[in-house]
């Protein structure tokens, strides 16, 4: 399995602090938020963060796993776009241009939403650059566990077959055994 390429990472990871199976979320409390954030360089340590943040960062976490999903062939959410607009907004985000003559997304905002929109140009960035749609999120409705696609045709749709995707094709076995 090839690796998760450059900042896309974060992304993946960003999108994996909740689990869908158990419930878990890292990003439980405001000062769970900023130390997560933190952590990963895209806020200064000590910066204030509100619950209003909290519910916004939920907010983009599932619009990026409703992305993720599509990228693993299932149907895009039409709630996620609207959510990523706005987090775009708030964020200022920003072309710029570098002395090497190359363009890159660039935040203006601070805090949370600055956060934010550091997290959407890496988006932005992996689709321009083809690695995005290696990014999915596993079919399995119990799970959406974030991973990135290693295989040779693109066609991973599970985190792991050994557990996602062998519970899926022994679901699928039963229901063509009870059709029968």
């Amino acid at each position: 399995m090839n690796a998760v390429p450059d900042q896309l990472e974060i992304v993946q990871t960003f999108v994996n602090t909740a689990d869908v199976g158990s419930g878990s979320d890292e990003l439980d409390t405001p000062p769970a938020l900023v130390a997560w954030l933190a952590q990963h360089a895209l806020i200064e340590e000590g910066t204030a963060a509100s619950e209003k943040d909290l519910e916004r960062t939920r907010a983009l976490r599932e619009a990026l796993r409703a992305l993720l999903y599509a990228n693993a062939g299932g149907e895009l959410d039409p709630k996620a776009p609207p959510v990523l607009d706005a987090a775009a907004e708030r964020a200022g985000l920003r072309l710029y241009f570098c002395a090497d003559g190359y363009a890159g997304l660039m935040s203006c905002a601070e805090g949370v939403d600055g956060a934010h929109g550091r997290l959407l140009a890496i988006v932005a960035e992996a689709m321009r650059g083809g690695t995005w749609t290696r990014l999915k999120a596993c079919r399995s409705d119990d799970c959406r566990w974030a991973f990135f696609d290693g295989s040779k045709n693109h066609s991973r749709a599970w985190c792991s077959m050994a557990v996602c995707g062998n519970r899926a094709k022994a679901r699928a076995f039963r229901e063509r055994q009870a059709g029968a």
